[in-house]
């Protein structure tokens, strides 16, 4: 069958091969794939800065946001042929830890974990492909193809819980959100903050494309100027950090309403630095006991909250979200990042 591998470590190795069948060590569902999401990390693997392959492979099946249709399942399951379904990504490590023991495997205190796709397991970018039954959710078939967001959604689910955790430390009925970055998980996570009755803003560079009229149809607020103006208009009680560049994470972290919670989503890179008045920041964060949390990947409660998620979601918005269709044949190309675009799907 046909899938789109890398070898991990090697820049330019991406192409779509032949590889045998998924395994049954994969898992007891056969799935057809039907859709595989493109996303910055899938970008890191190609371009040899992240990834590895399973022990004695050389190359991995790349794509951890995932869309496919129950072909076998086995009796008992509770899955029949037909079903749509997307898989977790990411899997315990053997010794466990204690968070891996107690299901929080996105909480993997000693990063032995692997992840489908990314790190020491296949993932579901090939035509057919399996899936344990515990790691397999189920997604409302009204979705159809807009069920390759979940694994998308899960991410920002899990910030939004982990949010809702800090907060619910002391009193906390916040009101206002401030999402920085309108690319596909600032979208969603302003998604999940609107039905959540919250007043939400979005913080893009954009002023024109399909980015500011999302954020509008949703009912919330899309903003262009600097974050520092926007803070200090804003004050918001809740950020949701999705950018990751190192400036606009440094803007963040003053300006909060008391007892502010700031989650960042974005992974900076290194190498890059920038002036902070650490002093100023202190005191801001102790004098008003606002919290900075960081939050990646999510599990099972994540994905399946997720769905439900889209499920209640208007279905022409999430459409928009999605901006490029690439044919399986051309699953290369759908790496190359898309100008004033927003989410890439590879139709498999």
């Amino acid at each position: 069958m046909k899938a789109l591998t890398v070898r991990p470590g090697r820049a330019g190795s991406l192409e779509v091969t032949d590889v045998p069948e998924p395994g049954p060590e994969l898992g007891e569902i056969l799935v057809a794939g039907l859709a595989l999401g493109v996303c910055g990390t899938d970008r890191e693997i190609v371009a040899a800065e992240h990834g590895a392959a399973a022990v004695g492979r050389d190359r991995l099946v790349l794509g951890h946001e995932s869309l496919g249709r129950v072909l076998e399942a086995p009796e008992g399951s509770g899955w029949t042929v037909g079903d749509l379904v997307v898989g977790v990504v990411r899997r315990p490590d053997p010794v466990p830890c204690g968070a891996c023991a107690r299901g929080r495997s996105d909480m993997c205190r000693n990063g032995r974990y692997t992840e489908r796709g990314i790190q020491g397991v296949d993932g579901f970018g090939s035509e057919r492909w399996r899936i344990e039954p515990d790691y397999a959710i189920r997604v409302d078939d009204s979705l159809g193809m807009l069920g390759v967001l979940v694994e998308p959604t899960s991410v920002v689910a899990k910030a939004w819980e982990q949010v809702e955790l800090v907060g619910g430390r002391s009193w906390f009925e916040p009101e206002s959100a401030l999402v920085t970055g309108a690319g596909p998980v600032g979208l969603l996570a302003a998604l999940l903050g609107v039905q959540r009755g919250l007043d939400v803003h979005v913080l893009d560079r954009v002023t024109d494309g399909p980015k500011p009229e999302l954020v509008r149809a949703l009912g919330a607020t899309y903003h262009a100027e600097p974050v520092t103006e926007v803070m200090t208009a804003l004050r918001p009680e809740i950020v949701l950090e999705a950018t990751g560049a190192s400036s606009v994470v440094v803007d963040v972290l003053s300006g909060t309403a008391r007892y502010g919670v700031t989650c960042l989503l974005g992974v900076s890179p290194i190498g890059r630095p920038v002036r902070v008045d650490a002093g100023g920041v202190n005191r801001e964060f102790v004098l008003e006991n606002d919290a900075l949390i960081g939050s990646v990947n999510a599990n099972q409660e994540h994905f399946r909250t997720a769905a439900t998620a889209l499920a209640d979601a208007d279905r022409d918005w999430l459409d928009r979200l999605i901006t490029r269709h690439v044919p399986f044949d051309r699953a290369t190309e759908a790496l190359e990042p898309e100008d004033g675009g927003i989410k890439t799907v590879i139709d498999l």
